[in-house]
């Protein structure tokens, strides 16, 4: 655990945001770049001086690792809850985001995900958690209308790593597909620890498709990459935001390019209405490039703050009805909610890659 915002004053509100990411293992690079957007609105909101109950609220982040494991979100999620934290950004995974926020509800303190996109996070009937980025029956319906639309697929293969995020990615994507009259040819499934795909790639070569959708993550889709190029599989590999990294250029080699094709949520951070700007401050203070969230982070946290000033309170109790009828110009766009809590109005990036890297190539409302 690291706290962020210096020495609190005798007039000054502590109020803790609690942010939770994978920090260690294969997804540290997502986690990392999540935590760097927080604090760059943690440092932002200090600025400005918040009146909260009685004084200025004097924000920090506590910042905790999950290491992208279900059970130890959950784990992570009590200490959050024992700490009384005010508010929650994160996790980053569906399949931490779930269990966690259960806990979150019961013990009465919002969430808001920058990045978990399986549509079940915000269909558990928690008042209290919200979502600034597209969902997976966005992404997986976008990807799939392109497939067929655009690329003219006619044989696809489908793969997943069985987690929260990949496997509901990958049935919305399958069904999407299959209503446009293309039959998946076959189904395969791996983790999101593997890095050998040779089996489940040799059976892919011997159906030539050409197109294989990956529902997963960046540390597999990139190995992936390296081994379908390896076996002289010549389909194109499409997946939603997991995949749409800059990291995954170093992952999957000279086998990443024009024949890759990834959603994210949102706009494209050009596009974005705040992205360029957001985009010099991060690399000039984290001397490194945003891998997809820490824009939507930055927005999160700092949506979160903006309702405790609407409410004059950092009690989650008195800011989650103004948090409900958020309306603030973020990075990304505007950010409010709906009647679950899903982000309003959210686009969808399709993106491929070229030896620039990343770039976008339509963009979905």
């Amino acid at each position: 655990m690291t706290l962020a915002g210096g020495a609190v004053h005798a007039k000054d509100v502590l109020v803790k945001i609690g942010h939770i990411a994978p920090l260690s293992g294969p997804q540290a690079h997502y986690g990392k770049d999540n935590e760097s957007g927080a604090r760059l609105a943690i440092d932002d909101l200090n600025k400005m001086k918040i009146q909260v109950d009685g004084g200025t609220a004097k924000f920090q982040l506590v910042a905790e690792d999950d290491a992208a494991d279900p059970k130890t979100g959950a784990i992570v999620a009590q200490k959050l809850c024992d700490m009384k934290v005010n508010g929650i950004v994160g996790h980053l995974n569906s399949g931490t985001t779930i269990p966690a926020s259960r806990i979150y509800y019961d013990c009465g303190i919002p969430q808001i995900t920058p990045s978990a996109t399986t549509p079940k996070v915000t269909k558990q009937g928690f008042e209290s958690v919200f979502r600034v980025i597209a969902h997976d029956g966005v992404l997986g319906v976008a990807l799939a209308k392109y497939a067929v639309d655009e690329m003219k697929v006619k044989r696809v293969v489908v793969i997943d790593d069985r987690t929260g995020y990949g496997q509901p990615l990958a049935d919305i994507f399958t069904k999407q597909l299959e209503a446009k009259g293309v039959k998946v040819l076959e189904r395969h499934y791996t983790n999101d620890k593997a890095t050998d795909f040779a089996a489940i790639l040799t059976s892919v070569k011997r159906v030539n498709p050409d197109l294989v959708f990956y529902g997963g993550m960046d540390a597999q889709a990139g190995p992936m990459l390296r081994q379908m190029k390896q076996l002289g599989i010549k389909a194109k590999l499409i997946g939603g935001d997991g995949i749409c990294t800059t990291e995954l250029m170093r992952l999957g080699g000279d086998n990443v390019g024009s024949n890759v094709l990834c959603a994210e949520g949102g706009m494209a951070l050009s596009k974005m209405p705040g992205g360029p700007a957001f985009e010099k401050r991060f690399k000039a203070q984290f001397k490194a490039d945003i891998q997809v969230y820490a824009p939507f982070v930055y927005d999160a946290v700092m949506t979160m703050g903006m309702a405790m000033k609407n409410a004059k309170s950092a009690d989650p109790k008195k800011y989650l009805p103004k948090l409900k009828e958020i309306r603030h110009e973020g990075v990304i766009g505007t950010i409010a909610f709906d009647e679950v809590g899903d982000v309003l109005n959210a686009a969808v990036t399709l993106n491929s890659y070229g030896p620039q890297g990343k770039f976008p190539v339509k963009v979905v409302n």
